[in-house]
């Protein structure tokens, strides 16, 4: 009987310690998130597992080129997966196919190649002022994605994290770094 207690005590304890290391890195470091849709073809397939870091923000901003998971902003329950194009204080312009991005006079094409080919093109005429703390998001299947060029720009209190590792499939397993844009 004093070992059937004993081995009970001991596997409570061992489920006590792993809720109290668990939870929090599940509820404030790290979330899983899954791709649904084909918005963010062809770096992120439907079905993919990611691991999303919810800390960095708190230590930095969030850069040009990330991949973000954040909440829509008209119906908070709902997860969006996206990439910035748009910081704070830039003017975004689609036009012909291209998007420009200014800074006061400094004006420049953003280049993609690092993640998108060169047939993909950015469909919309579109031009939008960011505010502080606004940020302007799209996904990588521009031709079906739903992003701010039709549902506005996305504050900055709706980011929950940047997209640090695909999980799975294990085949594409990766570490995900912020891209280099090349003028």
């Amino acid at each position: 009987m004093k070992k059937i207690l004993s081995f009970t005590l001991e596997v409570i304890k061992v489920l006590i310690i792993s809720l109290v290391i668990v939870i929090p890195i599940r509820y404030f470091l790290f979330q899983p998130f899954f791709v649904r849709g084909e918005s963010m073809e062809p770096n992120f397939e439907n079905g993919d597992y990611l691991i999303v870091d919810e800390i960095s923000y708190y230590f930095r901003e969030p850069k040009r080129g990330e991949v973000i998971v954040f909440q829509y902003p008209d119906n908070p329950s709902q997860r969006f997966i996206k990439r910035i194009i748009g910081l704070p204080g830039e003017t975004v312009e689609i036009k012909d196919g291209q998007i420009k991005i200014s800074i006061g006079e400094t004006e420049e094409f953003l280049n993609e190649s690092s993640y998108l080919s060169d047939s993909i093109k950015t469909l919309g005429d579109v031009r939008v002022v960011l505010k502080n703390d606004e940020y302007f998001v799209l996904g990588d299947n521009r031709l079906y994605s739903f992003d701010s060029r039709r549902f506005g720009i996305l504050p900055k209190d709706n980011i929950i994290g940047r997209v640090f590792l695909r999980a799975w499939p294990f085949a594409s397993l990766n570490i995900f770094e912020t891209p280099l844009y090349n003028k």
